[in-house]
């Protein structure tokens, strides 16, 4: 419930799916395009004399060092409740759930037999690890970065209610504004400040950097969208005891905290970005209507938005609109316009005020990865995490100062957000989201750029953009740029009845069903698929770029060959987390069921697995405990220390908080800081990744002692 599937289409446009173009692509193109390499790189290796090998070329290089590690075996019913690395490999726990972040002296440690409450989350993790990043400190010597001391900056994606409040039966228990305000309190994020001292990885505590983030941490708009009527929501006083209504409105450059932190993004001047996921669910509107709204055709614009975004009369079940007006939706209808946003975190000053960056859109944000041009162009890669929805890419107008950080301070306020059209010759188009062109006017709802950000999906709608089987997690290879995006799955493709398709984006949510082509179709596609494509000339601002699809996911034993999937390497599915590490080495994880039944009794638990990207050889590194998601990793900048999420162990429990999982306070892999005590819930936590040998995670030269 607080986990969507996001297996409900919101999508109703008659724009073309992702699988509708693969179906037509020549199978000759499904390989990268033979011209990747650009026609400037061709000529500075020697012209036409390399033609004939491009044609054989993969879209990327071998990655540094190779992957110097053995598939380990994956984690079958019953699953382990731990997590497992290869030989010559080791894990051990640095912070979880209701640990103290450092942000005061004397920070208190969760009681985990006791509810939380706001007072204290404020100054510990929070809840459901996802995305993160690892600045590092500088340090002297020729990098002039360090390895040892670093701030990691975490996102809490939702709430587990139940283990939250120790309620057995959540949403039984009546609602108030004290439970609400700690839920909220454990949304958000975590600035912590690490040290590696003796050769073990801790949270500094106290530190001036720590840090959280919650769902009612003032924030300020910026960009095309700041300051429009369509931001300017009811005036809240925030406060312990309950939100009270000043009578008057916001000024559309005032919103308050940030939900739903799923995927991350980073930027070349230093500073984190967390991105704002399935936040429709924290609002309901239980009656279906809207107040304080002038006209009737605003009216019905906010409640088709509203339907377009995913926003019903219940919500995900948090309940938060019952004891705190502003998640109403009904009579606070412009609040759901302050989310659905990019929000850049300034990670060095923790007094700095975090940024919505309107200018990169408003829909369901799995992230924002950037990608530097030789020109110091930089553009942001954006999925949209629904079925049917789509992919985004915004480019900056001004360039990137590496001289100067102050200079880049809000370089995320002006530029171009286009979204991507994938064509069936292997090509494809970004096709620009700016008012006044490909029917984004007054006439068909978009009073200006500031609506057209607003309604970002109902822009895409109108442009015809490429409908994908939910837009994930990107990775930007780290010396070609070359972008890869998990597309996780989607069981409604080419299921019947077809869907109905109104093209103008103004529609009830339904169970969008696009159709597949039957000469090689994926109808239901449970296992989902990673697509990578590479811009024109290399040009990170290009408009124009070559793809193919770089693995379909599946089992081999599955007796429909459709979904046998990845014949280089080992199986999984549910492709969700995606990162390359500096030498080009890309890290996959997974995000299905975890609790190897049904369709996925041979492939396991969730995993994380290590990828060629010229070979497209997948080898399995890590297993996980039992109903959990493995997502989130980064290396410290030598790439000897590995940063690694789990997410929620143990989820779908009933009767008992530790009837599937009791990881990682059950000592599986070491100590914690609560050892020593009765395990009493399973908590969300990141671990450490290090080689026995000392070496870099991944590569070659693995010393087993």
């Amino acid at each position: 419930m607080h986990h969507p599937e996001n297996d409900i289409s919101l999508n109703q446009s008659g724009n073309e799916s992702i699988r509708d173009v693969i179906d037509r692509v020549d199978p000759a193109r499904r390989r990268f395009m033979q011209g990747t390499l650009g026609t400037a790189m061709l000529t500075a290796f020697g012209g036409s004399a390399l033609v004939g090998a491009v044609k054989d070329a993969l879209a990327a290089p071998a990655p540094m060092g190779g992957i110097g590690f053995a598939s380990i075996p994956p984690s079958l019913a019953p699953v382990a409740d731990l997590v497992t690395v290869p030989p010559g490999y080791s894990v051990s726990i640095l912070s979880a759930w209701g640990d103290p972040v450092g942000s005061t002296a004397g920070s208190p440690q969760m009681n985990p037999s006791l509810p939380q409450n706001e007072a204290d989350q404020l100054k510990q993790d929070g809840m459901h690890h996802d995305g993160m990043h690892f600045f590092p400190f500088p340090a002297a010597g020729a990098s002039g970065i360090g390895n040892t001391r670093g701030l990691l900056c975490c996102n809490h994606e939702y709430t587990d209610e139940g283990i939250l409040h120790s309620d057995l039966t959540p949403g039984a228990t009546p609602q108030t504004i004290q439970r609400v305000r700690a839920s909220q309190a454990s949304h958000g994020v975590s600035v912590k400040e690490l040290r590696k001292v003796g050769g073990k990885w801790t949270v500094q505590k106290p530190s001036a950097f720590g840090r959280r983030i919650t769902a009612n941490t003032p924030m300020r708009m910026s960009g095309p969208a700041a300051g429009s009527d369509l931001l300017k929501s009811k005036k809240f006083d925030i406060r312990p005891a309950g939100s009270v209504d000043t009578g008057m409105l916001n000024d559309g450059f005032t919103a308050f905290g940030t939900v739903n932190n799923c995927a991350h993004g980073y930027t070349p001047w230093g500073t984190y970005l967390t991105c704002e996921e399935n936040w429709n669910g924290y609002f309901a509107n239980p009656t279906g209507d809207v107040t304080g709204v002038e006209g009737v055709d605003r009216k019905i614009e906010i409640l088709s938005g509203q339907s377009r975004y995913g926003i019903t009369t219940t919500g995900f079940g948090y309940r938060w609109h019952v004891a705190d007006p502003r998640w109403n939706a009904d009579t606070n209808p412009r609040e759901p316009h302050l989310f659905g946003w990019t929000v850049e975190i300034d990670p060095w000053n923790p007094n700095s005020v975090p940024v919505k960056r309107t200018s990169l859109g408003r829909f369901k944000h799995e992230g924002a990865w950037p990608a530097v041009g030789a020109d110091n162009t930089v553009a942001f890669y954006q999925g949209d995490d629904e079925r049917n929805e789509y992919v985004y890419k915004f480019v900056c107008e001004k360039k990137y100062n590496p001289r100067n950080r102050a200079a880049n301070r809000d370089l995320l306020d002006t530029g171009t957000l286009y979204v991507a059209k994938y064509n069936s010759d292997g090509t494809g188009q970004w096709l620009p989201l700016v008012w006044g062109q490909n029917g984004l006017t007054a006439a068909n709802g978009f009073a200006d750029q500031a609506e057209v950000l607003v309604k970002t999906r109902q822009a895409a709608d109108r442009v015809g953009a490429t409908m994908m089987d939910r837009p994930e997690w990107i990775a930007v290879h780290p010396t070609t740029n070359e972008v890869y995006i998990t597309l996780t799955n989607n069981t409604r493709r080419g299921t019947n009845p077809p869907s109905s398709n109104t093209p103008d984006g103004n529609f009830s949510g339904g169970s969008r069903r696009p159709p597949v082509d039957a000469a090689n179709p994926r109808a239901n596609n449970k296992y989902g698929h990673i697509l990578r494509w590479r811009e024109t000339g290399g040009n990170v601002g290009a408009t124009t770029f070559e793809w193919d699809i770089f693995v379909e996911c599946g089992d081999k034993a599955d007796a429909n060959p459709n979904f046998q999937g990845n014949i280089n390497g080992d199986d999984f599915g549910a492709p969700d987390g995606l990162w390359f590490d500096k030498d080009g080495r890309l890290w996959i994880q997974t995000d299905q069921q975890g609790d190897a039944a049904g369709d996925w009794v041979n492939i396991g638990s969730n995993t994380m697995l290590c990828a060629d990207p010229s070979t497209k050889e997948i080898r399995r590194f890590l297993t996980s405990p039992p109903n959990c998601e493995v997502t989130g990793v980064v290396t410290t900048p030598d790439g000897k220390t590995m940063f690694v999420n789990v997410q929620h162990p143990g989820e779908d429990w009933s009767g008992s908080f530790t009837n599937k999982s009791s990881w990682p306070d059950n000592g599986a892999n070491g100590p914690t800081t609560l050892s020593g005590g009765p395990v009493i819930k399973p908590r969300s936590c990141t671990f450490v990744v290090t080689r026995d040998d000392g070496g870099v995670i991944g590569a070659n030269g693995l010393t087993i002692r």
